[in-house]
């Protein structure tokens, strides 16, 4: 066993979950670089001494994936490879003490609220002069800006409130400042991300505030594309089509999780709103914004969900010819309001129905894309791959959406924009020259 190294102490953050769990490692990263430690995120040398798992706690697989991290380090540390690992975040704020029992190898456990509590593990100080201030750890010109954290909704199948609290906004000068903050270190995009954006400001403003949020930011000098995640749809406020169709730089994009197209299923996800309220409210948002692309996502095999309230879910999907669809298998979760209902379909046939979905989906894909075929587009180009650069229209977000391909030969700076005309097309990918 390797005894404790007198070299100076060096920190690595794994992250786990989605982009608002990234958000928070990005602020940790910036509180601990602030109080002088060496710090890094996803340290791909592994040579760290100390590490800091970020879990996510949201479904099964993430779970799994979150625990299966905590148990490599900690054959880790019992190797002497690693001195001391801290486990925070979701799966953290949730199981704490159950997985205290189960794990006591790890060095102390955090809830997704005691980032200054870890702090003190370096004899750090939470520095209120770096609010607003960041380290980003995606590519250098787009990021991520969580507006709120937590939710007031009661969602039939989701505990992130049973992790993550009630909805807390961020008042918009802090957000302003940080995005002054991330323009000046060459952030181009931002993503504006909470669990629901447009609940955004009914606590501290009494209102919801949103379009407002989108005008101060789009006064930011040097950003170029705001992009809206997770939208609610029930009580949408409609001014924010109004500043989305009159300011340039907001991507005619929203991101509008509606989970499914069966009135009776919605009653059942305790959504507060039904599918034809949903389809008078996006023919609204197509209308007010002409060309805006709607990203969707759905469950299937909710506790309930026949065959019959399936097709209606794949009759809905044909019917609105989403610009983009994700599809998750209902995850059974404790503590929710659906774990007490009975979970009658198999993994299995949740998957299947999942499948069915996506196979529409991917009919409609191709058709959108091909559509584009010999359209000019400005497209912000993330990374090169293979022979290829790879960028993003902005009806894109990264990761989830579909992509650019332009042959390497086409030289484009990494970060940059550019006019491209599209000549080819697949179901989720686009290929193009630049103009």
């Amino acid at each position: 066993m390797k005894t404790k190294s007198l070299k100076k102490d060096k920190v690595n953050i794994v992250t786990l979950g989605c982009s608002k769990n990234l958000v928070d490692s990005e602020v940790m990263l910036t509180q601990l670089k602030g109080n002088g430690l060496e710090v890094e995120h996803e340290n791909k040398k592994d040579d760290a001494n100390i590490v800091i798992i970020n879990t996510c706690g949201f479904i099964d697989n993430a779970k799994q994936e979150s625990i299966d991290t905590i148990l490599r380090y900690v054959d880790a540390k019992q190797e002497g490879l690693v001195e001391k690992v801290y486990v925070t975040g979701c799966l953290s704020q949730r199981y704490k003490d159950s997985l205290e029992e189960e794990i006591p190898e790890v060095d102390a456990w955090f809830g997704t609220m005691e980032l200054p509590l870890l702090l003190r593990k370096f004899k750090a100080d939470y520095k209120h002069e770096l609010v607003g201030e960041r380290i980003t750890t995606t590519a250098n010109h787009f990021a991520y800006m969580k507006i709120s954290e937590g939710c007031d909704r009661p969602c039939s199948f989701c505990a992130i409130p049973l992790m993550r609290g009630k909805h807390v906004s961020k008042p918009i000068e802090e957000l302003v400042k940080e995005a002054k903050s991330l323009a000046r270190n060459g952030v181009k995009e931002l993503l504006l991300i909470a669990q629901d954006s447009t609940y955004y400001g009914l606590d501290i403003y009494k209102k919801r505030n949103l379009a407002e949020l989108l005008e101060r930011l789009s006064d930011v000098e040097g950003i170029e594309w705001i992009r809206l995640h997770y939208a609610f749809p029930a009580g949408f406020p409609e001014d924010v089509l109004k500043v989305m169709a009159e300011r340039e730089n907001i991507c005619n994009y929203i991101d509008m999780p509606l989970q499914s197209g069966s009135t009776k299923m919605l009653q059942l996800m305790r959504r507060g709103i039904t599918r034809e309220k949903t389809e008078v409210l996006i023919d609204k948002i197509r209308q007010s914004v002409p060309g805006i692309a709607i990203r969707t996502t759905l469950i299937s095999g909710h506790p309930g969900e026949t065959l019959k309230e399936h097709e209606e879910t794949m009759e809905f999907v044909q019917k609105m010819k989403f610009d983009r669809l994700g599809v998750f298998p209902y995850s059974h979760e404790d503590n929710t309001h659906a774990f007490g209902m009975e979970d009658k379909l198999s993994d299995e046939e949740k998957e299947a129905r999942a499948q069915e979905i996506m196979q529409i989906q991917e009919d409609i894909s191709l058709a959108h894309n091909k559509a584009k075929i010999g359209s000019t587009l400005k497209v912000l180009f993330d990374r090169k791959e293979g022979g290829y650069f790879v960028g993003r229209t902005e009806f894109d977000s990264p990761e989830v959406d579909n992509e650019v391909l332009l042959p390497a030969s086409d030289f484009i700076r990494v970060g940059d924009f550019a006019q491209v005309k599209i000549t080819d097309a697949t179901e989720f990918d686009l290929f193009g020259k630049i103009v």
